[in-house]
């Protein structure tokens, strides 16, 4: 099969979705299907993969100077070569300018529409617009994700409470829920003690780890939190945060308020072949707590290089820790969360029991396994599209 992926986020930013679709590309190639990636241009590229990628003029966005905004121009001038080219499927990943292209370029080309509902909107509101009333902002997503998913064929969805979740606004577009899952053979090795000499962290330190972005709703706030109830008992504790975005600046001026700045690193984006895995080897224990992780890869990785959990377990995140002997699940409550934390700094024997379960856990999620429940889904589609198209042919020479 040919395969179109379209988005409006993917690499070099680093965030969620582009680990997805990057994850989704290469077992696609792996599997050995065709694929071509539509991407905005951020001025650099370090892509060296095996499948295409093509990139569109974008400009800077005022208010989350992160991402892109591919330029209508750069639309127009690309639909007519898509449309020339075969696809199986078009599969989009983000609801704005990629949406836009994938459906008009299903309509010139009669091929079948997927789409990826990979973030919880909802959630963004008062956090992003925070001067819209908060029940207009979450009635307009509402309406907004209803438009965007009758757009389209099919919905993939990551957990059965993100499923939930469209289900309540009133969607019947079909719909499978899919995890994209986590390369594992990418997720082994790793040197803990490398990355502790790197950063000035003593080789008997307790070391707490989050990764990701560096978002208000990924919820490091309530972490810091945690971390000043711990250091009394810890007095050695250090908390790594690996990610980085817009929330830095108020997260940095909170450490400075609780008076946390011996504990506390920020580390920024690391290099997922390296840096990363020695990052979560260093950790006695990965934390975590966004509220609004529809997938919770990065829970996925800390399990498949054995490192002991304590998260939340919001949205996608709880399909992941359901069951999951690796992880200790608190409530979005900061001396709850503490007591669990601070079980496991005191046992390093808790600890090696749950870091012995992690690899077990993650197999579950294999990337290798979801999506070859993904091509079958996509094959379905492809297949539905050719029947119509021949189903019209025989009525037009009728």
């Amino acid at each position: 099969m040919k395969i179109l992926m379209l988005s409006d986020v993917y690499f070099p930013r680093v965030n969620g979705v582009s680990t997805s679709i990057q994850t989704f590309c290469r077992e696609l190639v792996a599997l050995g299907h065709e694929v071509a990636i539509v991407a905005p241009d951020y001025g650099s590229d370090a892509h060296a993969d095996a499948f295409e990628l093509i990139r569109l003029p974008s400009r800077r966005i005022a208010f989350d100077p992160e991402d892109r905004l591919i330029k209508a121009g750069a639309l127009r001038e690309l639909l007519p070569r898509l449309a020339k080219r075969h696809w199986s499927v078009i599969h989009v990943h983000t609801p704005f300018r990629a949406h836009q292209l994938g459906v008009r370029l299903a309509r010139a080309s009669g091929r079948p529409t997927i789409e990826s509902y990979h973030t919880y909107f909802e959630q963004y509101v008062a956090a992003y617009l925070p001067w819209l009333p908060n029940r207009l902002g979450r009635w307009a997503v509402r309406a907004f994700s209803r438009r965007l998913c009758a757009d389209v064929d099919h919905l993939l969805v990551p957990s059965q409470q993100m499923a939930d979740v469209l289900a309540a606004y009133g969607i019947d577009t079909p719909s499978t829920i899919v995890p994209t899952g986590v390369r594992l053979d990418e997720f082994h090795g790793g040197d803990g003690a490398r990355f502790r000499a790197a950063h000035g962290l003593a080789p008997d330190a307790p070391v707490l780890v989050t990764v990701g972005r560096v978002a208000i709703e990924k919820n490091i706030a309530f972490l810091l939190e945690v971390v000043r109830g711990l250091v009394a008992e810890f007095p050695r504790l250090v908390f790594v945060i690996a990610g980085e975005g817009p929330d830095a600046p108020r997260l940095a001026a909170l450490v400075e308020q609780f008076g946390l700045g011996a504990h506390v690193r920020f580390v920024g984006n690391l290099d997922r072949r390296a840096g990363l895995l020695d990052c979560y080897r260093a950790a006695d224990v990965f934390v975590f707590a966004s509220r609004t992780e529809t997938q919770g890869l990065v829970l996925i990785e800390a399990m498949a290089l054995g490192v002991p959990i304590v998260s939340t377990a919001a949205m996608g995140a709880a399909s992941v820790l359901e069951g999951a002997r690796s992880a200790r699940v608190s409530a979005e409550d900061v001396d709850e969360f503490t007591t669990a934390v601070g079980a496991l700094l005191r046992s390093p024997a808790l600890r090696q029991a749950l870091a012995a379960a992690g690899p077990a856990d993650a197999h579950a999620w294999s990337a290798s396994a979801l999506m070859r429940r993904v091509v079958d889904l996509y094959a379905r589609l492809d297949a539905g599209a050719d029947a119509r198209a021949t189903a019209r042919g025989a009525v037009g020479a009728g």
